[in-house]
């Protein structure tokens, strides 16, 4: 496939995806290392914390589900914005909630916008560029998370630590009036896969996707990889206050030192998979990875540059294998229906995160003293999902064979 692109359009049409980007990732990712703060504020337990996070990731599931009725009817760049509008209202009303059960029906709300902005953002970029070039793509995409992790999680929580935990809500709000603007001006339109055919029915695209086997096959890959860092993701601050010993004011250099570091490794990652090829690259990043996982699960109390280097190298490798893992997903797919796909993905891996918090959060448990306990078991479930998806890998068929590497 020709780049639609010129060399600089490309490269702006990709840092303005990044920070589309970064204004879901921040969303997300903000509520984890809020989690001793928010467990304070409205008395809840490390359960009911778990179901705060689910709530945002089980209501993008089903928004996935939902555009892959539509997604393919509408011109991207229009559909995109319109829902990035739609987020950021939901994540001001996330920043006014008056209560735990109002949080949570705000979570939900910004988690079916924040899920289809998601899946659109991974279209656009399958469609926009090569497939030679689509995992360094995807790897500047990526940055969206390191800079999220290295500057908006440590200022979002220095807000919540200085104002109130409804700072980093507002923060993002205004962020999104921002990038909707930039967005505007620098995103160009995507017509090309709109044609004057009426399908039957709203499902006949999604069940076109689901009658190839390929794509079944690349949607359980896609899960397994979401579920095996997502059982221990969101817990990681609370075991880090409780159990390693860290004060509140000390998670910040958690995602400093995280954030940094995947700032520069997740563009090397993607030039190493275009140039070795994606199943490769993944299986060794993805093995790699096994280390950290148990690492952040199973340690005690240690000293603070002990916890960063273990936490340093779960950002590094557990994120890392992302991006070849989502080249080789947008691979799978038929161009002509990739947005369908991606949808369809993106609702798998909501519904994958949103299993993986909710088992974890029936696994764990928060003593009194806030000491969690049954973290280590969380740790062995995640190493067998990420070993389970680099196994499964080999079923997947690429419709460039040279990603297979």
């Amino acid at each position: 496939m020709p780049s639609l692109l010129s060399p600089g359009k490309e490269r702006w049409f990709l840092l303005t995806l990044a920070g589309i980007q970064f204004s879901h990732i921040l969303d997300f990712m903000i509520v984890m290392p809020l989690g001793p703060i928010l467990m304070r504020a409205f008395g809840i337990s490390g359960h009911q914390f778990g179901l705060l996070v689910a709530a945002y990731t089980f209501s993008a599931a089903v928004s996935g589900l939902l555009a892959s009725t539509f997604v393919d009817r509408f011109e991207r760049k229009r559909l995109l914005l319109i829902v990035f509008a739609l987020f950021g209202v939901a994540t001001l009303a996330c920043g006014l909630a008056p209560s735990y059960a109002i949080l949570v029906v705000a979570r939900s709300v910004a988690g079916i916008f924040g899920g289809l902005m998601g899946a659109l953002v991974q279209t656009l970029v399958g469609d926009a560029i090569p497939f030679a070039r689509r995992a360094t793509a995807t790897g500047i995409v990526s940055t969206a998370f390191s800079i999220s992790t290295v500057l908006g999680v440590p200022l979002s929580l220095w807000l919540a630590n200085w104002l109130d935990w409804r700072a980093p809500f507002l923060f993002i709000a205004l962020l999104s009036v921002l990038f909707i603007v930039v967005g505007a001006r620098i995103l160009p339109e995507f017509r090309h896969h709109l044609n004057d055919k009426h399908d039957e029915h709203l499902l006949s695209a999604a069940f076109a996707v689901m009658r190839e086997a390929n794509h079944r096959r690349a949607l359980l890959y896609s899960a397994l990889i979401i579920f095996s860092g997502f059982t221990v993701i969101p817990y990681i601050t609370v075991y880090a206050v409780g159990n390693v010993g860290l004060t509140q004011e000390q998670v910040p250099i958690i995602y400093l030192a995280g954030g940094t570091a995947t700032l520069f490794t997740a563009r090397l990652i993607g030039r190493l998979a275009d140039r070795y090829g994606k199943v490769l690259v993944y299986r060794l990043v993805a093995t790699a990875a096994v280390l950290p996982l148990a690492a952040v699960t199973q340690v005690g109390v240690v000293p603070l540059w002990v916890w960063v280097t273990c936490t340093t190298a779960f950002f590094i490798l557990v994120s890392g294998r992302m991006i070849p893992a989502m080249a080789i997903v947008t691979s799978a797919a038929q161009p002509a229906l990739r947005g369908t796909f991606m949808s369809l993905n993106g609702t798998t891996q909501s519904l994958a995160m949103g299993l993986a918090t909710t088992l974890a959060g029936f696994l764990i448990d928060v003593d009194g003293d806030g000491m969690v306990t049954g973290y280590p078991l969380v740790g062995y479930v995640a190493i067998t999902a990420n070993l389970l998806a680099i196994a499964y890998v080999s079923r997947l068929t690429l419709h460039d064979k040279s990603a297979a590497g």
